[in-house]
Formats: C-alpha cells, structure tokens, sequence
C-alpha cells in the first residue's frame, strides 16, 4: 500500500474514532456517520477479495453505494473502471472491452446492455470472463476514460499515490475557509468531483452525494434549474465543485433571487475556461469562487485560485506537488502526478507531460491560459485566435447557450449562436455579442453572427458525449454560413 493510500485510510479510521456524531455521507434520504462509513468500506473490500478480480466497473448514480465501493476497490489495491452516465452504450462497452472489467455494479436499468455485453448477474455484481493479456500498467488505482474531441474513450491509467496527494493538497487549499459540508453536484465518475469527495472525506467534513435524478441533472448538460437550487436551499452546501455552465446557472439563479449563495465559503470551478466578467458576476453576488485548471492525465486539479491568492481571469498557481513550465511556444508543461500510461500503449517516456494548452505565467506566478494549441485560427491579418476563449465570452453571458466561432484566414470572424431560450429575441441576442466583444480586442471579436436552427448535440454528431464541440464536423456543415458574409464582402471590395 502506497504511503498516500495508507495516510488516506488512516484519516478514515481516525474519523471513525474520533467523529462519531459527525454524518459522513448523505445520500437521497440515507445518513451515514464516519463510523458506518469505515465499516461498510472494510466489508465491502471483503467482498472484492473474494470475487478474485483485478478490475472493477462502476456505473452508478451518485449516492452512497457508490462512495463506499468506490472507497472499497481503492483501499483493496484494485483497479477502478468509472463509466460516466452520459457515455453512451457504444462508449461503455468499449470501456468495458478496453479494460476487462471481469466485475461490474452497476444500475439497474443496465441490464439488458450487460446481458448484450456477455455480462451474467451474480447477486449484485455482473461477472464476465476475459481471455488475452491484461493491458492495464501495474499500480493502475483509477482507470478513467475521456473522450476528447473524438467518439471512442482513451484510457487514462492513475496511481492511487498521484490520486490521493491530489486530493490531499485541495483539502490543504481550502482549509481557510473550513467548507463542513460538500456537495457533488458532478457525477461521481468525473475525476475532478471524485478527487473532491475524497478531500470532503481528508476534512471529516459531511459529503453530500444526491442522486443527479434529485438534483435535477440529466446527462452531460441538461438541468433543471429550479430542482437544482432547490436542493442546494435543503442542503446548504459550504463546497461544490462547478463547471463553468453550473456556475453561470447559479450566478443568474442568486440574480434573481432563486438562490442564496450565503452557505457557501468555496466554490471551485473548472472543465472549461470562465470568462472574467463571469467570476466578477460571482463575486458580487456572494459566491466564493475559486477557478482552477487540471487534466485527467495529471490526475485532474494542478493549479487552483485559493484564499489570500486568488487573480480573477488565471487558473492559479500550482499545487505544491506540481512543476509547470512553458515551452518555446507557449504550450503548458506539467511534472507530478501524471498517468502511468494510455491503457494498450507504451508508457510516457518524459517527466514533463504536454498538455496541449497555450498559457503564460504572471510575475506573481498565477498562470493564465490562452485555450488549446491545436484549435487555434489564423486570420487573414495574421492573427492567432483560440475560439474557445471567445466561445466562453459569449456563453457566460445571460442570453447565448452555445456559441461557435471561426475565422480561419478570413479577415472577420463568424459565430454559430444558439440561445439559452427559444423566446430570446435576435436584439438580446446582438446585445450580448456586443457585451461580450467588448472584453476582447479586436482581432478576437466577433464581427457576423448566425443564429442556429437547431443546438449542437452528441445525436446530430456536433458534440461529444461528454459536451465538447466536434469542431471539424461543425465546420463542414456550416460552411457556407461561416464563409457567406465574408467572401460577399470580398467580393464588394
């Protein structure tokens, strides 16, 4: 057992000790106190051993059974398959091919795919026998699976040792603030909220993990807001963990008075990059937030804003643990905590990990990200423009969902723009395109908008499952509108 996995379980069985009254997990209406919490751990490991499997699969809602096996299959040395819910059949049996789960515990309403997959029901658990060499690099504790710009997963193979100093130095960073209470508000099977639970768990503080079902949260980018902030009013986290979309969705909410933030002393938010003016908008209204950056192959958070050093518009510093630098063109190196390897390939020969984001650093050592390397355009003027840092201007505005843009040797640039709501007019529409440039010099603004008729979505082959654009199938379908206005302009010229 590693000497973070020993620290960790130590921690568990110290709370266990020592917090008797203190609620550890709260499910849907299940409580359990650190003292339960330890034991069904240890007797669900029990269970593990004697199944004799190297990998175990979990798809499960979030909710306490998912904790606890989740904490059982780590402490047990195994191997932890996690299948996001909004990973679709192809996707998880993939998954499941790829990594030879011989174990699965999953929902119910999965059994007619695990029958399909070769999967037999034995109590709880779905077994299956795999034949060949198992792929898996050695000390593998987490196996997680992102789907990238394209549809089929890449394995991404952790340690528990790089996992657990992760989430021993986010409970480290939010110790100012002494958060008693977190709530999971991603799926479980999201590394970045699976590495808060687990720091929720370092602090003895109570963890919240409803189902999505109860927070009103269906797949990778439905909600129902008015269900969500309703069960943040019952709950009353101090923590949570946002993506950028949640985290407008809560500023409009406090906005409008659908939400109190007052509970709240942290909210980390990351996935994606935030507008400035959306951090700002937090802040006024009360809530804490704290943006971060991190990839699952560093084993997710390696820089976060904190109390007492935090710059609106960077993603932090780094962790402790963690060296960033630069290379001669601006993509962000990484050293510490990086994966053991892609599942079936050859492990990573260099210390230093490319993440493929551009950044620069601050002279106070907060780095600030310039959006990925390879999505970024040239204009015509020989400009670089990262389209996701003026995508995440125009959504984090009240009125845009989904925004495109591009302008790939064109001497304006054009956005694909679909509204939050199908009343918003193309005045409002307008209104926060001009909002939203005024934050953006003028290369990067937005100079033609077309209004979509349809959303991008995982069914029409525009996103991916897990919600991020498919850039190159969107270009091909709105070419014309993307190019139209502009080579009309040439041609007036």
């Amino acid at each position: 057992m590693s000497l973070e996995m020993e620290r960790f379980k130590q921690t568990l069985r110290n709370h266990a000790e020592r917090k008797t009254n203190t609620i550890a997990l709260w499910g849907d209406q299940l409580k359990l106190d650190y003292a339960t919490l330890y034991a069904e751990v240890m007797y669900r490991q029990q269970r593990l051993r004697d199944e004799h499997v190297k990998v175990v699969a979990l798809a499960l809602d979030n909710g306490i059974e998912a904790m606890l096996w989740d904490l059982a299959v780590l402490f047990e040395g195994l191997t932890c398959l996690t299948l996001p819910p909004f990973f679709s059949p192809a996707q998880r049996s993939h998954c499941l091919e790829q990594s030879q789960a011989a174990l699965m515990i999953a929902e119910p309403d999965l059994e007619a795919e695990l029958q399909a997959a070769g999967y037999e029901k034995t109590g709880e658990f779905w077994r299956r026998t795999f034949n060949g060499p198992n792929r898996i690099p050695e000390g593998t504790a987490k196996l997680t699976f992102t789907s990238g710009t394209t549809g089929t997963p890449k394995g991404v193979c952790l340690s528990a040792e790089s996992l657990l100093r992760v989430a021993r130095e986010l409970d480290q960073a939010s110790k100012p603030t002494d958060p008693r209470h977190h709530l999971a508000l991603l799926p479980l099977a999201i590394l970045l909220e699976n590495l808060g639970c687990y720091a929720a768990l370092y602090a003895g503080a109570t963890l919240s993990v409803p189902s999505q079902k109860t927070l009103g949260i269906q797949g990778a980018s439905g909600v129902d807001a008015p269900r969500l902030s309703g069960c943040l009013a019952t709950r009353k986290p101090e923590s949570l963990i946002l993506v950028p979309q949640l985290l407008l969705m809560l500023v409009s909410a406090a906005e409008q008075k659908a939400f109190n933030p007052q509970s709240l002393r942290f909210a980390a938010v990351g996935g994606a990059r935030v507008s400035e003016e959306l951090l700002h908008r937090a802040q006024r209204i009360g809530i804490p937030v704290y943006e971060g950056y991190g990839l699952s192959e560093c084993s997710s958070v390696v820089c976060l804003n904190r109390p007492g050093a935090r710059r609106p518009g960077s993603v932090g510093r780094p962790l402790p643990h963690v060296g960033i630098r630069l290379a001669d063109d601006g993509e962000v190196l990484v050293k510490g905590s990086t994966l053991l390897g892609y599942l079936g390939q050859a492990p990573f020969p260099d210390d230093w990990w490319p993440t493929g984001d551009l950044g620069e650093f601050d002279p106070e050592g907060f780095l600030y990200l310039n959006g990925r390397k390879k999505h970024q355009f040239v204009t015509s003027f020989g400009r670089n423009v990262n389209p996701e840092w003026v995508e995440a201007e125009l959504t984090q505005r009240r009125h845009i969902a989904q925004a495109f843009v591009y302008g790939e040797a064109m001497p304006s640039n054009h956005a694909l723009l679909w509204p939050h709501w199908p009343d918003c007019t193309d005045d409002e529409m307008a209104a926060a395109v001009a909002q939203a440039n005024e934050a953006l010099p003028d290369y990067a603004q937005v100079h033609h908008w077309t209004r979509l008729d349809q959303p991008f979505t995982a069914a029409n082959g525009l996103l991916t499952a897990n919600g991020r654009p498919r850039r190159d199938a969107i270009v091909e379908r709105y070419r014309a509108q993307l190019t139209e206005l502009v080579f009309s302009e040439e041609s007036a010229s």
